[in-house]
């Protein structure tokens, strides 16, 4: 019986015991020793492998943007035009070669551009012949149909003379050079940044003066 009630004992001991080691309290873990000044921690592995949160679109370096624009030239031939765009390579953000047909002038003429209608024309050149004026045709055929010719001249100077005194009177009249086709020329249309110095690429680039340019041809 003595035997039976000291193994009930024991029992009951440990049963406590376990309970107690279950319920007890968890120590609060003790504070990291301060380290020297100039000392760094220790990092674990796992925290040095923590992944770096990916740089977003709105915080990234956005490329230069076309702030002024110009044009290069004239050059006589595509291969002047395309030196000169080597030459300014690494200074321009954009550069587009560009012909224009060139027009060997043999003389000028002032003209009023066609009416609506060939009484409307009539009426224009009656107005013409009474304000003063003469040698002046209504053309009937043509792509200048209902038009009215005032004058041809070999001298731009003469033609001009005559252009002033017919604006003078009211009249919208025009000058055109008259002549054949001749040889095109060439321009280098450039964009760069805000500040640059347009003079400094021209002499760079062979050029005469730069002449403005609206940035929306470019693009």
């Amino acid at each position: 019986m003595l035997i039976r009630a000291l193994i009930v004992l024991l029992v009951v001991l440990n049963l406590g015991a376990a309970a107690w080691w279950l319920t007890r309290p968890v120590p609060a873990p003790e504070p990291e020793p301060a380290l020297p000044s100039g000392v760094a921690r220790l990092q674990l592995v796992d925290e040095a492998a923590q992944p770096i949160a990916p740089t977003s679109a709105a915080t990234a370096t956005a490329p230069p943007a076309i702030a002024v624009c110009f044009s290069l030239g004239p050059y006589t031939s595509r291969a002047a035009a395309t030196q000169a765009q080597t030459a300014t390579a690494g200074r321009l953000l954009r550069v587009r070669l560009r012909e224009v047909p060139g027009i060997s002038a043999s003389g000028y003429q002032v003209v009023i551009a066609p009416a609506a209608s060939l009484e409307d024309a009539q009426a224009t050149a009656a107005s013409i012949g009474a304000a003063g004026f003469d040698d002046f045709l209504v053309v009937r055929q043509g792509d200048q149909a209902n038009g009215i010719a005032l004058g041809r001249y070999r001298s731009r100077e003469a033609a001009e003379r005559r252009l002033t005194q017919l604006q003078a009177a009211g009249f919208d009249a025009q000058l055109q050079p008259v002549g054949r086709a001749g040889p095109g020329l060439w321009w280098l249309d450039a964009g760069a940044v805000e500040g640059v110095d347009a003079v400094v690429i021209a002499r760079a680039a062979s050029s005469g003066a730069p002449q403005p340019l609206e940035c929306a041809a470019l693009r």
